[in-house]
């Protein structure tokens, strides 16, 4: 599947922000998604995942009630609501997908993961 992310962008400290992930290419359905991070000079990390359904959300400790991710497989579409954000938030920001029905319990890897975006810069200014 192919993955779009948008919405990133400059914001002050305690703002908000909406990233979108359109999917192409293959049926929605039975994709786990994720999103991660990139800060400036350090390696990629897990921010959040959902499973296809949608009825479960995992997330990092360190965006843990900031952060919220949904889907509309409808739309094709994950999302990634940003909240109270953080210099520290500052990142490239991933989405990420694996086909299959059951989340891996590699979810909040990298290795997890079969395609990617190409990213979307978030840009927390303090």
């Amino acid at each position: 599947v192919q993955l779009q992310a948008c919405g990133g962008g400059l914001v002050q400290a305690g703002g908000s922000l909406r990233l979108s992930c359109a999917a192409s290419g293959r049926t929605f359905d039975n994709y786990y998604m994720g999103w991660f991070r990139q800060p400036p000079g350090k390696e990629r990390e897990f921010v959040a995942a959902i499973t296809w359904s949608g009825g479960s959300t995992y997330y990092a400790n360190s965006v843990k009630g900031r952060f919220s991710i949904s889907r509309d497989n409808a739309k094709n579409t994950v999302n990634l609501l940003i909240t109270s954000l953080k210099p520290e938030d500052t990142a490239v920001y991933y989405c990420a997908a694996r086909r299959s029905p059951i989340l891996s319990s590699a979810y909040w890897s990298p290795n997890g993961y079969d395609d990617w975006g190409q990213g979307t810069l978030v840009t927390v200014s303090s």
